[in-house]
């Protein structure tokens, strides 16, 4: 993804601000895929209407990224396992689903299941292929415009890494510094950032792990540990990989809870991202860097200046889920304005927003909606038509359902609707929550108008489509009278603007569509998800459970 600076108001270069209007002969637009329908205006907008085509905004321009765990996708050579060339086989769904990105879950070398306890940087993980797999993946995923991030985990190594073993096993070792040891009487900080005491034994020594004794954090002060990560970023992006999700991001110094957020810890974490950031750009400047930061807005923002282009939103993904379970009105151009500010300052207006619903650390979004496919169909509209560049986690476009503990939110991928499975499935952990996959599969969705599967591929085929819905800013438009049942807002770039009203609700609802001073009137059905929405002179009426998108 390009890093973009300010992208200023352009329609007012020469003689004046331009005008144009937006009537509905005059965009030539069609409603977008399959599952919607076109939006016929009754009545006549007001022909002297007019509305500026030149905004002020810092756009974010996006892709739809897709979260895959290799060992539950797709086994391409009958182990039960996952591997890279199962991916391979399935980017011709990923692209007809409209993904635009892949984020590989950790695959490199390990002695877990899940991987993200390293013992070799440079190496595959063999259950899941070859340095020449990866590269094939490369390749065919590049070929269809579909852009591959692997998650890198540079806060720690796994206890098996021969860095550790050494270093544990011979105080005087070159490695003994790349991590943080303690002797007996030695009197240490308990409070470990993520719960418990960070310090585990070894016969007299004890070493920080902040996560697990399996994973002892590597020591940044150490200038050679911070080399040998750059260049461990650097040998992948040689590789062809397009960026990195990077986990843990702000644990870098970030060992104990009572200084974790504290000015100096932060102002490290960001010396040294920074420092990445600069040491990536050597080898791809476009290099697309993505940081697991799970707190506030004043700690995210520091990470864009000059370090990361994404951070995952990780309140926003609880704010959504709760709206559509509530079937209420979230407000979110409002919140999003404001974290918007604070990250445009901290930026130059070069980030870009990472909106998600669950992800392999998290109880799956339908879980969490308790199996209400309607809700689930309003959080996938909900996340897919926000700015930023939207996650999906595996299965979530079928429906799967997990619950912790985590093996069990990171089940096989279903594709198959018998039980049995078939060709491709992944097998390395019984499900407990699908034993029996039936229309939770992708065989038993795709195709099938009013599916998840179809819901999703329609909403991202609009935002593929439609430059406001891919690469705009959001922006506040108030309905009158107020109806907590609907979420409207406005996606806009620096040229055009579009009106998203989302109904959460059981029941048909009105509403009353009034020009705004920042934006005109909308007068236009473009697109909605239900056929009987209708758009009669100002009065739109929009079916339960649906989204419709205005100029």
């Amino acid at each position: 993804m390009k890093r973009h600076g300010r992208r200023l108001l352009t329609a007012c270069l020469h003689a004046g601000l331009v005008f144009v209007l937006l009537t509905g002969c005059a965009s030539g637009e069609n409603v977008g895929p399959s599952g919607s329908n076109d939006g016929l205006i009754e009545g006549s907008s007001n022909p002297s209407s007019v509305v500026q085509t030149g905004y002020d905004v810092d756009e974010q321009p996006s892709r739809i990224y897709y979260e895959i765990f290799v060992r539950s996708f797709y086994d391409s050579d009958g182990d039960g396992i996952g591997d890279l060339n199962g991916v391979t086989a399935k980017l011709d769904y990923l692209q007809e689903l409209g993904v635009g990105g892949i984020w590989l879950m950790p695959i490199n070398e390990s002695p877990s299941y899940h991987g993200y306890d390293v013992t070799d940087y440079y190496a595959i993980n063999p259950e899941y292929g070859t340095l020449d797999d990866l590269r094939r993946l490369l390749d065919e995923a590049h070929k269809r415009d579909i852009k591959v991030i692997m998650d890198l985990v540079v806060n720690h190594s796994s206890s098996e890494h021969p860095w550790f073993k050494e270093a544990l096993a011979d105080g005087s070792s070159p490695y003994r510094n790349w991590y943080s040891f303690a002797e007996a009487g030695d009197k240490l900080q308990t409070d470990g950032a993520v719960d418990g005491n960070p310090w585990h034994s070894y016969g007299s020594q004890r070493y920080l792990g902040i996560f697990w004794g399996g994973m002892p954090d590597l020591n940044f002060d150490e200038p050679k540990v911070r080399e040998e990560m750059i260049k461990i970023g650097q040998y992948w992006l040689e590789q062809g990989l397009d960026g990195f999700r990077l986990d843990a991001a702000k644990h870098i110094y970030g060992d104990f809870k009572s200084t974790v957020n504290s000015p100096e810890v932060q102002a490290a974490n960001k010396k040294w991202w920074q420092e990445f950031r600069a040491g990536m750009n050597e080898v791809n400047p476009d290099a697309y860097l993505i940081g697991e930061v799970w707190d506030s807005l004043a700690i995210i923002a520091p990470y864009f200046d000059q370090a990361l282009d994404s951070a995952f939103h990780f309140d926003l993904a609880d704010k959504l889920i709760g709206a559509t379970r509530s079937e209420s009105d979230p407000d979110l151009a409002f919140s999003l304005e404001r974290a918007y500010k604070v990250y445009e300052k901290s930026s130059g207006g070069t980030f870009v927003d990472a909106p998600f619903l669950s992800n392999h650390d998290q109880n799956r979004v339908m879980s969490e909606l308790r199996g209400n496919a309607d809700h689930a169909k309003m959080a996938a509209a909900l996340l897919l038509t926000l700015p930023g560049t939207p996650y999906v986690y595996y299965g979530e476009e079928i429906g799967m359902q997990g619950m912790k503990p985590d093996e069990y939110i990171r089940e096989p991928m279903l594709w198959h609707r018998d039980p049995a499975g078939g060709v491709g499935q992944t097998s390395w952990i019984a499900s407990k929550h699908h034993k029996e996959a039936g229309d939770v599969s992708v065989e038993a969705q795709l195709g099938q108008s009013g599916s998840l599967l179809e819901h999703y591929r329609t909403l991202i085929g609009w935002r593929n489509d439609e430059a406001a819905l891919r690469n705009g800013t959001i922006g506040e438009y108030k309905l009158e009278p107020v109806n907590g049942k609907l979420s409207a807002f406005v996606r806009v770039t620096k040229t055009e603007r579009v009106l998203v009203i989302h109904n959460l609700s059981s029941e048909a609802q009105t509403a009353e569509l009034a020009a705004t001073a920042a934006y005109g009137e909308f007068t236009q059905l473009t697109r909605s998800t239900a056929a009987d929405a209708k758009l009669s002179g100002t009065t739109l009426t929009i079916p339960p459970y649906s989204t419709v998108v205005l100029k």
